[in-house]
């Protein structure tokens, strides 16, 4: 069987990988073909890891597996395959999680503020005090209920609040339904939205309009899954405290959007997924599912493209 790598690994990692593969198996890197040789390796790959382009997919040969280097895969939504396909999305969850809880912290405490009278070496001290906030105790809906929602509730555990989760399906969520998650906003402190890409624009403007006055919004999921003009207006107005976002509508946020320049606003650049090991990690969990499936064993983190997860 043949493996072609789309992942843009670096020469140590291609040899790491080498020196793991199970017998029988040859491996083709992106990095070592031209571009027509990369098409051809694509087209007659039995198993692929990374994200090729969209288009390739026209032409797909004998692929039985793939291996996102990813946890979504809103983009490839409409290609249709036999071939099981498997993402990162456990992997990526724990930097997820600590990236937005970072920020949700940050925003109760201040720090964002601080940062910048840091950058302007001028001490406030005590007058900040009084505009702090704790995160303990606090009321929290999680929207979705994947791998990075679960790890964010586990960390939220810790501050002794009272989480609900929203999912369509998942047996473990209290809220089911756009009509439940709008009865339980109004008495809502925190809103993470983790929802995958296929949940565009979920978070409406009438759900923004519903939230508690005063409350925080956070997005470690997909820009598109919320109203952002209508969550811009909200912030403006005073209507939510404020948001911590890692992931816009538009990426990268144009120099023009008001959310550079919001006091209220935390911006981390979707960076949430971000761990210096990244692509070893990716090897090694490539590495990992690559012995299930030569073993015919179950793949871990098989994800249905046309649902979005």
């Amino acid at each position: 069987m043949t493996i072609f790598v789309y992942t843009p690994l670096s020469e140590d990692n291609r040899n790491y990988l080498i020196q793991h593969l199970p017998d029988g198996l040859t491996v083709l890197f992106r990095k070592e073909l031209s571009e027509e040789e990369q098409k051809a390796a694509f087209r007659d790959a039995d198993i692929l890891m990374g994200n090729p382009p969209v288009a390739w997919f026209a032409e797909t040969g004998r692929l039985k597996w793939w291996q996102l280097d990813s946890a979504g895969f809103d983009g490839y939504r409409n290609v249709k395959l036999q071939a099981k396909v498997t993402n990162m999305g456990d992997y990526f969850a724990w930097p997820c999680a600590e990236t937005i809880v970072a920020g949700i912290m940050a925003f109760y405490r201040n720090i964002h503020e601080l940062a910048v009278l840091q950058t302007q070496k001028k001490w406030v001290g005590v007058p900040i005090r009084f505009k702090l906030n704790l995160l303990k105790n606090k009321k929290v809906v999680i929207l979705g209920a994947g791998t990075i929602g679960q790890a964010v509730h586990q960390m939220l555990s810790g501050f002794q609040c009272e989480v609900k989760f929203l999912a369509r399906t998942n047996p473990q969520a209290e809220l089911h339904t756009p009509e439940e998650l709008k009865a339980v906003l109004p008495r809502t402190d925190l809103v993470v939205n983790c929802l995958p890409g296929m949940a565009r624009e979920f978070f409406s403007a009438e759900m923004i309009a519903a939230m508690k006055p005063g409350s925080l919004y956070a997005n470690i999921g997909r820009g598109s899954t919320t109203d952002e003009d209508a969550l811009i207006d909200a912030l403006q107005e005073g209507h939510l405290a404020g948001a911590v976002l890692d992931v816009t509508e538009v990426e990268p946020l144009p120099a023009d959007s008001p959310l550079w320049t919001m006091p209220n606003v935390i911006l981390t650049q979707h960076t949430g997924g971000g761990v210096a090991t990244e692509d070893e990690g990716k090897v090694d969990w490539f590495i990992k599912n690559l012995k299930r499936f030569v073993a015919g064993e179950t793949l871990e983190n098989q994800v249905d493209l046309s649902k979005g997860y």
